[in-house]
């Protein structure tokens, strides 16, 4: 019964209260407009979102200007950089943002506008956190499309659609599990057979014949009396053994 944006406010607040905690909320052109911006600045909560020319505008050195006035005031200053930003403050609510101007690499005329309220964060840093929302997109495009999020039955419930929807995103999550432990080089298992491929496998028989040429070299160059009981007692410890481990060593010699 509610409007998108108060209803989203009210997920916020309930993700906020159960002690979710987000570093960033990301939100696409859709949400990001000033009242819902300064709600969740209320709220203690840094937005960066896609912004949508709607012809508001914002202040700049005293003037008010439009997202496309902005970005030419930006984009001058530098024509070979593809993305520039601005420190403005919105109209009604006087908010310090922050607006970084993407250009299309392919299409020079066409922009992207991307707002944060974290002044701090670098125009690096807001592109690569917005950035992650293409997997939102994904996640959604595949559980609509592919697990059939709201077509796999029809109820008034809702209790019954939160139910379907857990249901979906823990098929998303077993998938993607999946995805990760077959596909993914970067998981823990695919990155440890990588690195093993260039290590050569030896047999328990060479490994033994190696410690012990070893070690017998290390007793050889000591020289003292000592020595020879260490000697006496390896002797001893393989005659205590099994065929096996006597037949690797049928003709044990101290003399280095």
């Amino acid at each position: 019964m509610l409007q998108k944006p108060k209803a989203v406010l009210r997920m916020v607040e309930s993700a906020l209260a159960a002690g979710i905690h987000a570093d960033y909320i990301l939100m696409d052109s859709w949400f990001t407009t000033e009242p819902f911006v300064k709600s969740l600045s209320d709220l203690g909560q840094d937005v960066i979102g896609m912004v949508k020319d709607m012809k508001q505008r914002y202040y700049y050195n005293g003037h008010l200007y439009t997202l496309p006035q902005l970005a030419k005031i930006a984009m001058d200053r530098s024509k070979n950089k593809l993305y520039r930003s601005l420190m403005v403050r919105t109209r009604k609510h006087y908010l310090s943002v922050r607006i970084v101007f993407v250009r299309n690499r392919n299409k020079k005329g066409e922009l992207l506008y991307i707002l944060s309220t974290d002044n701090a964060l670098s125009e690096d840093e807001i592109i690569r956190i917005y950035g992650m929302r293409w997997n939102i997109e994904t996640f959604f495009k595949a559980s609509k499309s592919l697990l059939k999020l709201g077509r796999e039955f029809q109820t008034r419930s809702y209790d019954s659609a939160v139910a379907h929807t857990a249901i979906v995103f823990a098929r998303y999550t077993f998938l993607e599990w999946l995805r990760r432990q077959e596909n993914d080089p970067k998981t823990y298992g695919g990155l440890f057979f990588a690195l093993c491929e260039d290590v050569q496998d030896m047999e328990l028989s060479d490994a033994l014949r190696s410690l012990m040429s070893l070690f017998m070299e290390t007793i050889n160059g000591y020289g003292t009396e000592d020595t020879e009981t260490i000697k006496s007692k390896v002797s001893n410890w393989i005659a205590s053994q099994s065929r096996y481990i006597k037949g690797l060593f049928p003709n044990l010699c101290w003399e280095s």
